[in-house]
């Protein structure tokens, strides 16, 4: 069978019947029917981006609208562990590919945070259009789940972030000894591992940051941009998770 293509539906606009009818609207909807030509009777994917899967009929086009019918729906059971990543805020021109990277290798979520090399200030609040790329590279890859995106004001929100995780790592090379990151240590349990922005953390910062519960982890013995760090730790949470499965 060939692989089914997949739209975004919110999680508040599914329905409640097995075999209740569902209305893609918007750019999904124009997608669907306008670039794809997807004709009544054909069946398509629709995910909600929390756990929730389904295939669905389309019974009928409109010209903004269409309208589908449940055949089978699931929900999936999310992982116990999984790994967020605090990100000091950077330059724009590798962000998407952070959150290509971040659905594609299952990571739980990305917390912007104002560090004292940031270039620029992050907003008060994610943009949309951090959604949408997540959700682009979810109907592209299959992963039910989108991460969750947030920004913090100021580096003391980082204390306040780890009463929700099992284990807070910080990716600090300072050319102390400190141990390797590795999968063994993202096995269980939730993880937050805070990373720094292009031009790493300042001394100060990296002690008030250990000083929050964080432990001071390697990378290797490479010095990593910003994006490659989070892809190598974002890589260690998915094989973890991938050999628990």
């Amino acid at each position: 069978m060939a692989r089914l293509n997949t739209f975004y539906l919110d999680s508040t606009a599914w329905p409640n019947e097995p075999d209740g009818l569902a209305y893609l609207e918007g750019p999904e909807a124009r997608h669907l029917l306008t670039v794809l030509r997807t004709e009544a009777g054909d069946t398509v994917r629709l995910i909600d981006g929390a756990g929730k899967v389904g295939l669905f009929s389309l019974v009928e086009a409109g010209k903004k609208r269409a309208i589908l019918k449940a055949i089978e729906v699931n929900t999936s059971s999310s992982h116990d562990n999984g790994v967020t990543l605090a990100i000091g805020w950077g330059k724009s021109k590798r962000r998407n590919y952070l959150f290509e990277k971040t659905v594609e290798l299952q990571g739980d979520g990305i917390i912007f945070w104002p560090a004292a090399r940031s270039q620029g200030t992050p907003p008060v609040h994610p943009k949309d259009s951090w959604e949408d790329k997540c959700i682009q590279a979810a109907k592209q890859c299959g992963n039910v789940f989108l991460p969750q995106l947030g920004v913090l004001s100021s580096i003391n929100d980082l204390k306040e972030l780890t009463s929700r995780f099992e284990r807070c790592y910080l990716a600090w090379e300072s050319g102390d000894d400190h141990s390797q990151l590795c999968p063994s240590h993202l096995t269980s349990g939730k993880t937050l591992i805070v990373i720094g922005p292009e031009g790493g953390f300042d001394n100060q910062e990296a002690d008030k940051i250990i000083s929050f519960g964080f432990t001071p982890v390697t990378l290797g013995n490479s010095i990593l941009r910003w994006e490659t760090a989070a892809t190598y730790c974002l890589s260690l949470g998915y094989y973890a998770k991938q050999d628990r499965s």
